[in-house]
């Protein structure tokens, strides 16, 4: 199957028109040839950024990542590691004079250090568990990492002393006395995330969160949720110290003196989510991000300035109707600088606290890993779109000029035939407003006719945007000669709450209306458009919006489900955040069964006898979030009744198709799958 869709590509670039034989589609091996950056930080000097760059072997099916910096006025990039084994996580050291990261180079997860002027990389810290993230004190006297421990353990050689038990142990039952014991991808296995304070003088390790919880917590963080205060004798962090952290979202922000291990909650007056504490370089505040409504996931984002010396709150954001992501303050401590999902792009403001004034300054495409000069005149950025991986940009925030100071991608793009996502409006069923994007094929010929796939998005409250996505990249979709569509329907983050509120208790109601209104729109508006080859995809969500469409009409010639809910009665009993069925479904399916029925797929299966859309059923064994038993039931009820489908089961994959080898099987048996019927 493989080599078919090989020989279709093949296919399609020997179509080509001569005039275009100097650029070619893109392939499969093409997206993992990709190099990806990311972690981009910022010297003290403001003369060097420092990042992570990874690169993927289809024939070895692995990846490998170091360190490369390059200056913040442009040039070449220079690769500061070249080892075999992993390193990653750049951080600068607070003076500037080296840059740590960790690594893998000596068997397990440590950090060291890189002389900026040369020379060989220095293991700092030799503990006897793996380092999984790490910061440095302002003041440069330390380091604070998480790891997975026993919260009873006596010492980290204690929690490394039982693992090696295990391990070796032919017994491998796992005794479980609460929940979360899985999240993701990886079961706890009675283990929690603390944050340890390692003296780099003295070589000393303190457990500065002791108990049994995480820290961080193990879902609704935000890009860093533990950090020094500027003088290094307090650190704050988020934890969810309640009893039963796998039914609320109550995640708190906590400040503990590294003096004395006193501990203060301060946000213990919000039962919602709050996270992401920053303090400002002054010394003065600390801004963090607040939900209001517990329970609910997806509620939006505040940010809120807390001021040390009066105990006085005030939020930065409250009439911006949408949600902060990263949150950065420039070194004069007088702006914050955050990014925000925005009507299919991830842009970038800032907020004068002095002034609470709020303006935008990148628009378009989307930007991460946010970076402040020294004079707060430059931002640098790390920006994508559905035809460009991840570059580094700086702006100029006087002259509001952008420059792209890195191109790792540029011989390989060159190469490639590739068309910007368009947006498009349309009028929904009910008069509102709903947004998307549109994705042409190479080589574009408007007086022809494609076949379309229509993707749907997971969450429900996500948002397609103009990226360059490794798993559903919209080139990637586009490139064997089909339209690519994206509705954002109501459910979808960047539009408002009020938009993002829609979804819940209401799954395929008014998000499918919305869907198939747009299916009608872009079919009408579009003449390019074959209204007789038209196919959906999606995942998670998307995956349940696929299952509902297979049971609720006959538009679509092809469907294609990864990881989606079919039945949501069971799907609640094996999943492990239970705060988001609560919510979406009204209570549990014991106190609240109606919903959970009538927003079930399971419920509607004699319609496959009527609709029969041929179906492709995708999942992974290690996907705990949506259990890979959802697909298996998916799949069943579609042999039972009759409808032509297949499951593609993945014993080594997650709620993701991460591996590249798994990646390629994957895009074949889509295309191949979608190719077969949209043509018979």
């Amino acid at each position: 199957m493989i080599r078919l869709s090989i020989l279709f590509f093949l296919m399609i670039s020997i179509a080509v028109p001569v005039s275009s034989a100097e650029k070619r589609i893109m392939t499969v091996e093409d997206m993992w040839a990709m190099k990806r950056i990311s972690g981009v930080q910022l010297s003290p000097d403001g003369k060097w950024l420092v990042y992570s760059q990874t690169e993927y072997s289809m024939e070895e099916n692995a990846s490998q990542s170091d360190i490369w910096m390059i200056s913040t006025g442009g040039g070449s990039p220079r690769q500061m590691t070249t080892h075999a084994a992993y390193d990653g996580h750049p951080l600068w050291k607070p003076d500037g004079s080296a840059i740590t990261f960790i690594s893998t180079r000596d068997g397990s997860r440590q950090i060291y250090s890189l002389p900026i002027d040369g020379g060989e990389a220095v293991q700092l810290t030799d503990v006897p568990v793996d380092v999984l993230s790490f910061i440095w004190s302002p003041t440069g006297n330390k380091l604070a990492f998480t790891s997975y421990v026993y919260p009873d353990a006596e010492s980290l050689r204690e929690t490394a002393q039982r693992d090696d038990e295990k391990e070796e142990s032919p017994v491998k039952a796992r005794l479980i006395d609460h929940l979360l014991f899985r999240i993701w991808d990886r079961w706890t296995n009675g283990k929690r995330t603390h944050v340890f304070v390692y003296d780099v003088n003295d070589k000393s390790t303190t457990d500065v969160t002791p108990g049994d919880y995480d820290t961080p917590p193990l879902d609704l963080e935000s890009y860093q949720d533990f950090v020094f205060s500027p003088d290094g004798t307090e650190l704050a962090y988020v934890s969810n110290k309640t009893d039963m952290p796998t039914t609320n979202t109550n995640n708190d922000i906590f400040l503990v003196s590294l003096d004395d291990g006193k501990t203060m909650n301060l946000t213990g007056d919000n039962d919602a989510v709050d996270n992401a504490p920053r303090y400002s370089p002054d010394g003065n505040f600390i801004a963090y991000r607040a939900m209001a409504r517990p329970g609910f996931e997806a509620d939006q984002y505040e940010i809120i300035l807390y001021n040390r010396q009066t105990g006085l709150r005030s939020s930065l954001t409250k009439d911006l109707d949408l949600s902060p992501l990263e949150l950065k303050w420039s070194p004069d401590s007088r702006h914050l600088y955050f990014n925000t999902q925005e009507q299919g792009r991830r842009t970038v403001y800032r907020v004068d606290i002095q002034k609470n004034a709020i303006e935008k300054l990148i628009k378009d495409h989307v930007n991460a890993d946010l970076n402040i000069g020294p004079q707060n005149r430059m931002l640098y950025i790390c920006q994508e779109s559905n035809v460009m991986p991840e570059e580094i940009f700086s702006l100029d925030t006087k002259k509001a000029e952008t420059r792209q100071l890195t191109n790792v991608n540029k011989p390989l793009l060159d190469q490639l035939e590739m068309n910007p996502a368009e947006d498009f409006w349309f009028e929904s069923f009910d008069g509102k407003k709903a947004h998307g994007l549109m994705v042409k094929p190479p080589f574009f010929d408007e007086t022809k006719k494609y076949p379309l796939i229509y993707l749907i998005h997971g969450g429900p409250q996500g948002m397609w945007s103009d990226d360059f996505h490794y798993r559903w990249n919209s080139s990637m979709f586009a490139a064997p000669g089909y339209v690519v569509v994206m509705v954002n329907f109501r459910g979808s983050k960047g539009y408002g709450q009020d938009w993002c509120d829609a979804v819940s208790k209401d799954w395929g109601g008014g998000p499918y209306r919305d869907l198939m209104t747009g299916l009608d729109y872009i079919l009408k508006e579009y003449d390019f458009i074959d209204d007789d080859r038209i196919a959906a995809a999606g995942a998670s969500y998307g995956g349940f919006m696929v299952n509902w469409i297979a049971t609720h009409t006959d538009r679509f010639d092809a469907l294609v489900s990864h990881a989606g809910v079919f039945d949501q009665r069971s799907m609640y009993g094996a999943t492990e955040e239970l705060w988001f069925p609560e919510w979406e479904f009204g209570g549990t399916p014991y106190e609240n069964p109606e919903l959970y029925k009538i927003w079930s797929p399971s419920a509607y299966v004699d319609n496959f006898k009527k609709y029969k859309t041929p179906t492709l059923v995708i999942h992974g064994q290690h996907d705990y979030r949506v259990p890979v038993t959802q697909g298996f039931q998916m799949f069943t009820a579609l042999q039972r009744m009759g409808v032509p489908s297949r499951l593609i089961y993945f014993p080594d994959e997650t709620h993701f198709v991460s591996k590249p080898q798994n990646a390629r099987l994957w895009w074949g048996e889509v295309f191949d799958w979608i190719e077969k019927w949209i043509n018979k």
